[in-house]
């Protein structure tokens, strides 16, 4: 494709006018104030489209998401965190299968398409065929297999074991790279150090990330010092080695000082979810503590039953502002440091050193908004609007590496209608045998 006439936020996420944007074989291939085709040497771009009243941004990275859990919307409501796990969601997600996780799946990239998300960091069950539905909707994932962890026993005793090597040598790298396979220790509380420390070496052995719930709530947090001796998550993790691979941490709201330098100095990413730590009244993570401590703060919408949607316009906007009034501090955190968790910084997070940023070479990884509605003007801050004015149903096209995965109302590799009566029969069927 080639966008002229066209907005675009660039590498440095600065806003100019009346760009031409080019798109070849997957990649941002120009980036210019003059028609690419002038050129006698100009490939052959394909379609033209007109960019008047339209913006080129990068497209949105989820860092932490549980995409099966699309079935529960709106089913576990108004209970705190340990009742809604132990009474409502886990009982559910036991009733789930292969088939379930597929479809959930397959409507949740759907709806992260629609609003500009390329790419999400997954943790749940049924590697392979959540895989398949991120493959036909077009996206790209980091999927990691869901371990809870109780029995004290090493973790090459857990089925779990065979099944990650089995899934890295079936998944890692398909797709043209698209998708991915990380490790996963759900959490402290629902894991032991035998098990957590053999992850750990596994992980470090095959080089690859780990993505772990952190001190999420504050009993959470208190309880796992009473259980190792005054340690916090952070530092039980790092005593086991979690470390010392790449992590994406969620949540992170309870973590003190010395938790923030540790994250810093083994390079973790946090993954921070406001929508979903309101609503299940986990409280506010210090965020803007650890984006002056240089710690790579990323943004998810976690799961749909306490989210409810996956438009990460809402979560940028909610990290924004959450901040300041936690703070009391207006310039806690920027809308271009929101904007900037929102897109380059998961897909750090991620390992895609490749994406993330509108610059030639990169990925073509671009969400175009309609930016016409009156409440895009005046354009005095483009980024502040973004942020603060925009919203999920304003993106009118989202690009996955250079391929339309969402234009116009449509999903090109979903039949919408036919996985929403997937969805609904399948929740009839599991919310009946409770």
């Amino acid at each position: 494709m080639l966008f002229s006439n066209i907005s675009i936020l660039d590498e440095n996420f600065d806003y100019q006018e009346g760009k031409w944007l080019g798109v070849l074989d997957g990649k941002i291939a120009y980036i210019g104030d003059e028609d690419p085709r002038v050129a006698a040497d100009s490939p052959d771009f394909g379609e033209v489209i007109d960019g008047k009243d339209r913006l080129a941004m990068p497209a949105l990275y989820n860092a932490h998401a549980h995409a099966p859990m699309t079935l529960l919307r709106g089913y576990a409501e108004n209970v705190p965190l340990q009742q809604w796990l132990n009474d409502l969601v886990w009982p559910f997600e036991a009733k789930m299968t292969a088939e379930d996780n597929y479809w959930a799946t397959l409507l949740s990239c759907a709806e992260m398409a629609r609003y500009g998300v390329v790419s999400f960091s997954d943790m749940y069950y049924h590697t392979r065929d959540r895989a398949r539905a991120t493959v036909e909707c077009g996206l790209k994932a980091n999927l990691c297999e869901g371990l809870l962890a109780f029995e004290p026993k090493p973790y090459s005793e857990y089925p779990i074991a065979q099944l990650n090597l089995d899934l890295i040598d079936e998944l890692h790298g398909t797709d043209e790279g698209r998708i991915l396979i990380d490790y996963c220790i759900h959490a402290e509380y629902t894991s032991n150090p035998i098990t957590c420390a053999g992850v750990a070496e596994a992980a470090k052995a095959a080089g690859l990330p780990i993505h772990v719930h952190v001190s999420e709530t504050k009993s959470e947090h208190e309880e796992c010092k009473e259980r190792h001796d005054g340690m916090t998550p952070i530092q039980y993790f790092e005593s086991l080695g979690v470390l010392d691979v790449p992590v994406i941490a969620a949540h992170c709201v309870w973590v003190e000082d010395d938790d923030i330098r540790i994250m810093r100095e083994h390079n973790v990413s946090v993954a921070h979810n406001p929508a979903s730590n309101m609503k299940l009244g986990s409280g506010f993570a210090p965020i803007s503590k650890m984006l002056r401590e240089g710690v790579n703060v990323c943004l998810g919408t976690d799961g749909m039953a306490s989210n409810n949607n996956h438009d990460m316009f809402q979560d940028m906007y909610l990290m924004a502002l959450l901040g300041k009034g936690f703070r009391l501090d207006p310039t806690a955190v920027s809308p271009k440091q929101a904007l900037y968790a929102a897109t380059r910084a998961g897909a750090l997070a991620q390992g895609r050193e490749d994406c993330g940023l509108l610059k030639e070479g990169f990925k073509a990884d671009i969400a175009i908004l309609d930016i016409s509605s009156a409440s895009w003007c005046p354009r005095t801050d483009m980024i502040g609007n973004i942020v603060y004015a925009g919203h999920g149903s304003d993106v009118v096209m989202t690009l996955c590496d250079g391929r339309v995965v969402y234009r116009d109302g449509v999903c090109p590799g979903v039949d919408i209608e036919a996985a929403k009566a997937e969805l609904a029969s399948r929740v009839k069927r599991i919310v009946a045998s409770l």
